[in-house]
């Protein structure tokens, strides 16, 4: 066993036993091999079922990276261009006011539209022709490109639409035939079919939940009806469905390795970005404040990018996305280094970093990656 498998292996091990976390996994690359596989604890409490390194695991807004990873790879076919307006690849949404959104402006989160529409039910968000139609005739909340706010649900299902109508493939299928094949990906999936059903861990619910619920903005985009709870993401009907911003279903080696090809620009011979896209795809967005959530966010085109105090460490290089409850995946190119994490339980019962941060942290020191240092105003 390599010292950052034995390391790794310990911390989870660790976690698990102390109760401050049910069950995870760990996947991690560097220079192109595999450096870590690990996991431990329960896929699913009520039967004992342990997790193993074929358990899936919904792994929340990490989905959107990978969304984000295939408009990128229609952009540099020419397929799609950043500046161009959604309603160019799908007329349907041309409506109040929303004309002019560009596809820049949903992967950067200021397009205007961060809202489902009303009244919009769990149920709701498996059927992907009422969503498309509800968000084609929603209004903005703001003048696009003025303001940055949290894309929570929207995000995906706007720019699955474009990549449906550019490519004439169902989303699901543009994953599977653009990211997943070309690297030999066999457990990442935007709805599950009954073949995988058994393997999915059954998520725990967050042991700090109980804030009060969202008001303003916050609740436009978080509606109570359709919090991203483990009642909520455990349902089958939601785990079948295909729900590009937040119900991607996968496990930690499939995250881990579609980071990989993009950390070291090719992976086993296949490149799924040139690296003029992937310059452009990661760049750093302009400065401003989330009206959404309420603070400072460093995002590229869909990615998040590093932050001082957060898993990906403070380098700007580094980009990814988290998902709620800790999931999280991220790509450091300046060391050909990918790191991949998924979880049962929503939230810890441990107090400090929390599993994700404490992982990385332990990752990187143990490869001599350094965390860095924020270098922002």
């Amino acid at each position: 066993m390599t010292e950052p498998q034995h390391r790794v292996q310990a911390l989870l091990n660790q976690l698990v036993d102390s109760g401050a976390e049910v069950g995870l996994q760990v996947a991690a690359y560097q220079d192109g091999d595999q450096v870590v596989d690990a996991w431990a604890g329960l896929a699913d409490v009520a039967s004992r079922r342990p997790v193993d390194g074929d358990s899936l695991f919904t792994v929340f807004s990490c989905s959107k990276a990978i969304t984000a990873t295939v408009v990128h790879i229609l952009a540099d076919r020419g397929q799609v261009a950043y500046d161009t307006p959604v309603a160019a690849y799908w007329p349907e949404f041309a409506t109040q006011g929303k004309q002019q959104v560009t596809v820049r402006q949903v992967l950067n989160h200021t397009a205007g539209i961060p809202q489902l529409p009303a009244g919009t039910r769990p149920e709701d968000l498996c059927d992907w022709s009422t969503i498309c139609r509800g968000l084609a005739a929603e209004r903005l909340l703001w003048e696009p490109g003025t303001r940055m706010g949290y894309h929570a649900r929207t995000y995906g299902y706007i720019l699955g639409e474009v990549i449906q109508h550019v490519s004439g493939r169902p989303f699901p299928q543009v994953v599977q035939e653009d990211v997943c094949r070309p690297l030999g990906i066999t457990n990442l999936f935007f709805g599950i079919g009954a073949a995988e059903e058994p393997r999915v861990a059954t998520l725990e619910p967050d042991p700090t939940q109980g804030e009060a619920a969202p008001s303003g903005l916050r609740r436009l985009v978080f509606p109570p009806e359709i919090p991203a709870t483990a009642a909520v993401f455990n349902r089958p009907d939601i785990r079948r469905a295909c729900i590009p911003s937040s119900g991607g279903i996968m496990n930690a080696r499939s995250l881990a390795r579609h980071y990989a090809a993009l950390a070291c620009g090719e992976l086993d011979g296949v490149r799924l970005l040139t690296p003029e896209r992937l310059r452009m795809a990661t760049e750093l967005q302009p400065l401003v404040d989330d009206v959404v959530q309420g603070s400072r966010s460093y995002r590229g085109l869909g990615y998040q990018l590093g932050q001082k105090g957060k898993p990906f460490g403070a380098r700007l290089s580094v980009f990814g996305h988290g998902g709620t409850g800790g999931a999280t995946g991220f790509a450091d190119p300046d060391y050909r280094f990918a790191f991949a994490l998924t979880k049962t339980q929503l939230g810890s019962n441990a107090p400090g970093p929390g599993a994700t941060m404490l992982i990385a942290q332990a990752l990187r020191a143990e490869l001599g990656i350094p965390e860095g240092s924020a270098r922002r105003q």
